[in-house]
This record gives C-alpha cells, structure tokens and sequence, in this order.
C-alpha cells in the first residue's frame, strides 16, 4: 500500500492527468481559434511583398472583411485550413513530458534527489526536443494559414488535409530539408527557457503539495 501511495506514483499519476488534460484543452483550443488565426495571419501579411509568384496578394478592409472573402472566395472550410497540422502541434505537450519524465528518472536513478538546475535542463532539453521534432508541421501551419498559394498551374487555391504532404514535399524540393527548419533558432529561444521555467515551478508545486499532505519521497536504501 505504501508504495501505491508513494511520492513516485503521485508524481506519475499528477504529469499524465496533467497531460490528457492539455491535450484535450489543446484539441478544443484548435478547434475554437483557428478561424481567428488564419484571419490574423492574413492580416498580418497583407501588403507584404513576396518573391514567390505562386502566392496571390489579399486586400482585406478588417476583420470582418476577411472573414467575408476567406468564406466568400474559398468556403468556410478555408478557416480551418491549418487545422491538422495544430492538432499534430497539440501533441508537442505530449512529447515534450514524455522525454523530461525519462531524464528525470534516468538521473534519479544515480542521484536521491534532483537540483534546480538539473530540473530547468533537462526541462530545456525536454522542450528544445519536442520543438525539432513538431517544427515542420509549424512550418505547414503558417503557410495554410495564408491560405492564398497556388497549387499548380491551374492555379487552384491551396485545399484542405491532403496539401500537408505537398507542402512538405514542396518545402524540401525548393529549400532542401532545411527549408522545413527555417526559423526554428527564433521559436526555440521563443519557448524554450518558458517550458524550463515552467518544470521548475511545476516541481516545487508539485513537491511542496505533497509535503503539505504528508506524502514523502521514498529514499532509496
């Protein structure tokens, strides 16, 4: 009974509650926002000069504009284009906890007890892992959240699922296998030293709950 209700086994139970319940806030995140992202994204660039002549230039008066046209010229569906590709990005939470639980436990397995420091790196190490891994699928979600690229000579509009495998193909045809990874330094620094942080607190909390509730961790002998 002792070892069901071990620090260990709290702390398991506590990151993968954790984790199903991101992921399904994340899916549901998706779901709800998108719309409101691609028409962001859009704005965003609007009146910006690109060198690719595959990509047809917008003129949106606001946001209520632009939801008029993107469903005008392109259906309604166009306002979740970019949805498989964020909700493949949802399981970056996944990922990124799988790899920090395996170096956690891989470390406490030649020490009794982790430092800052060693929770903040391996909480880096962790995210920086998960991000190199989901980052191509970033660089299919802006483009489909463009939305006005063309996807061959007949000029039809860029669609909906099947234009990841295109696009990633695309991508490596023009740039090589880099092309996937451009800015990928700039989205580390971005969410890196958050996710690391964010172990950090998220182990204090965690040890600090169960020392209020009497629970201990079980010393190795």
């Amino acid at each position: 009974m002792a070892s069901v209700l071990s620090y260990e086994s709290l702390v398991h139970a506590v990151a993968r509650a954790r984790t199903r319940l991101q992921l399904q806030v994340g899916v549901v995140k998706v779901l709800l926002t998108t719309p409101l992202w691609v028409v962001n994204t859009r704005l965003k660039l609007q009146g910006a000069k690109f060198r690719n002549e595959d990509i047809v230039p917008t003129n949106y008066k606001g946001i209520i504009d632009a939801f008029h046209q993107i469903i005008r010229d392109e259906g309604i569906s166009a306002l979740w284009n970019d949805t498989v590709p964020s909700l493949l990005l949802v399981f970056n939470l996944a990922i990124q906890f799988m790899f920090y639980e395996g170096l956690k436990w891989q470390l406490l397995k030649e020490q009794m007890k982790l430092s800052s420091l060693d929770v903040f790196i391996i909480g880096a190490v962790a995210k920086a892992t998960a991000t190199r891994l989901t980052y191509p699928m970033h660089t299919v979600q802006s483009i489909l959240r463009f939305g006005h690229h063309r996807l061959n000579p007949e000029n039809r509009m860029l669609g909906n699922l099947w234009n990841i495998l295109y696009l990633l193909h695309e991508r490596v045809r023009r740039f090589g296998i880099l092309g996937l990874y451009k800015g990928l330094e700039a989205k580390l620094l971005q969410t890196v030293l958050t996710a690391a942080l964010m172990f950090l607190v998220y182990e204090k909390l965690t040890a600090a709950t169960f020392t209020v509730v009497g629970l201990k961790r079980a010393h190795k002998h």
